[in-house]
């Protein structure tokens, strides 16, 4: 699967965003295919979430002259993820993937990613405020975190210049460049993105949201 963009393209029309944001995360989770969510302003708006397309699925495996295609997905042995892996399992069957699901512990599966044991592996991130630091070291060819070991030298220039500008616009016009290129080649499948919800006691106080969603506890107090 990892050697034919087409067979990844194609396993990436097979999945209902939209249908996963209501059916797994009960609507809360805004179905994405980028690194930056569709409200964010890093957006490529040239490229939305596209709609599941059996047809056209099927189609690109028939190009790439597959039937049926057998393929391992690592995901961690999490209700929520493992409800969405099996949600996505039953909907590449459609299109011609019979995917296996393997459950694993989350940092063993991390683990296995930065080894490279995996045929696909689903994780998450965080999410920088910065743009750079949702993309730039997941798909440059020597990124701390290209787990894919995915290489094209022309998202690393746009991706090493968009670091050196402070001008909005110049960076814009470099990820939306980039965005372009890693929509084709296809290394990383975007599905959703988080969406953070807090609940704490009324005798909390201090406590600012971060839009990374990591809990910081600088100046938090608690009343007696």
């Amino acid at each position: 699967m990892g050697n034919d963009k087409r067979v990844r393209q194609a396993f990436s029309l097979a999945i209902d965003r939209e249908a996963l944001s209501q059916i797994v995360f009960e609507g809360t989770q805004p179905a994405g295919n980028q690194p930056f969510p569709p409200s964010s302003p890093w957006y490529n708006a040239e490229l939305p979430v596209p709609s599941r397309d059996v047809a056209a699925a099927r189609a690109l495996l028939d190009e790439a002259g597959l039937d049926r295609v057998e393929v391992e997905l690592q995901v961690g042995n999490i209700p929520v993820q493992m409800q969405m892996a099996q949600v996505i399992q039953a909907m590449v069957t459609e299109a011609g993937f019979d995917l296996r699901l393997r459950a694993t512990e989350y940092a063993t599966l991390l683990s296995e990613q930065t080894a490279g044991n995996f045929q696909i592996s689903r994780s998450d991130w965080s999410g920088r405020i910065d743009p750079d630091g949702n993309l730039h070291q997941f798909v440059t060819c020597d990124g701390g975190i290209n787990d894919v070991h995915y290489c094209n030298s022309e998202v690393d220039a746009l991706l090493n210049e968009a670091r050196t500008f402070t001008d909005t616009a110049a960076r814009k016009e470099r990820y939306d460049a980039a965005t372009r290129i890693l929509q084709d080649d296809m290394p990383i499948i975007y599905l959703g993105h988080q969406s953070y919800i807090w609940a704490m006691d009324d005798a909390v106080t201090g406590f600012v949201p971060s839009p990374d969603g990591l809990i910081r506890l600088t100046g938090v107090r608690v009343a007696d």
